[in-house]
């Protein structure tokens, strides 16, 4: 006889065990309840199905973000590299961040320089940018920007291997070298991404934020006519300070005023993610059922 799996769970001397098969049917009853729930009281439905959702969470997690990048086929990539340990929060304004990156030569690291480039401030692991270089082979170029030097020479290497010539990744610090690299490049910068950034909580630390005005300047100063700027964050405080800093930069506005298919929910924020395809990051907010605060902006012509 082969008996069910159990959960143990220790309270004071006792220990109490809880069968599988009860734990299904807890979620079961728990299913009825949020259908009863949905019907009588919609303003807890998005409380109980993001309850709901959490449940699973152990489950889905660690396989959401290779789902939603599939397409890369990474996985044979990930074996062969191995894992690599980097460091989750980075000081920005540490001496050996404090210089600014050299431009390459980017007849080197592209195969056509000349074509539009995308910049993501904040790359990551790369996955975001390698799934757009794919989307657009031919088309357009882009560089991502990593503090974490592993990251970027991880993701340079994935590029390699996906055969990718118009993506390339740089350990560098964009609030020191964006307008280096950015004025060295022969082609039009058509976009800049800054997608949800290390948010610095304490007011000590604000100053290491990625935008700072320096910055801010230097991506409106290096964008194309009609050239667009995507930011967003599950902080809703890092939200507001990036949007309130575009917002008063003159010859910017935000594209809901001059493109009907970007829809806002009532306080500006767009609703839907237009590059896409989500980031790492915000696959993960998203199942613990964070708001995403999302603002394009756009350059005057």
């Amino acid at each position: 006889m082969v008996l069910p799996r159990t959960v143990a769970v220790a309270a004071s001397t006792s220990s109490f065990r809880i069968s599988l098969t009860s734990l299904s049917t807890i979620n079961y009853k728990f299913q009825l309840c949020h259908s009863s729930i949905s019907l009588h009281c919609p303003r807890l439905q998005s409380t109980v199905a993001c309850f709901s959702q959490q449940q699973n969470h152990s489950i889905r997690s660690p396989n959401l973000v290779a789902l939603e990048y599939a397409d890369l086929n990474l996985p044979h990539i990930c074996v062969e590299l191995g894992h690599i340990r980097v460091r989750q929060h980075v000081n920005p304004l540490s001496s050996a961040l404090s210089v600014p990156a050299k431009a390459p030569d980017w007849n080197d690291v592209f195969k056509d320089p000349s074509l539009p480039l995308m910049i993501d401030i904040g790359c990551g692991s790369g996955r975001f940018l390698l799934w757009q270089a794919k989307q657009n082979v031919g088309s357009n170029n882009y560089l991502g920007l990593e503090i974490r030097k592993k990251l970027a020479e991880r993701a340079n290497i994935w590029a390699k291997e996906l055969g990718l010539y118009n993506a390339y990744f740089m350990f560098a610090n964009a609030t020191v070298s964006f307008q280096q690299l950015a004025s060295s490049y022969p082609g039009p910068l058509v976009l800049v991404s800054i997608l949800c950034p290390d948010p610095h909580f304490k007011k000590k630390h604000h100053k290491r934020r990625v935008l700072q005005k320096p910055l801010v300047d230097s991506i409106v100063d290096r964008l194309t006519s009609g050239g667009r700027v995507f930011v967003q964050s599950d902080v809703h405080e890092v939200a507001v300070d990036m949007r309130t800093q575009f917002d008063f930069v003159s010859n910017i506005q935000h594209v809901d005023i001059i493109d009907p298919n970007f829809v806002c929910d009532p306080d500006g924020w767009l609703l839907k993610n237009p590059m896409g395809i989500r980031t790492e990051r915000e696959i993960h907010a998203e199942l613990e059922c964070a708001k995403i605060y999302r603002r394009m902006y756009q350059k005057r012509t």
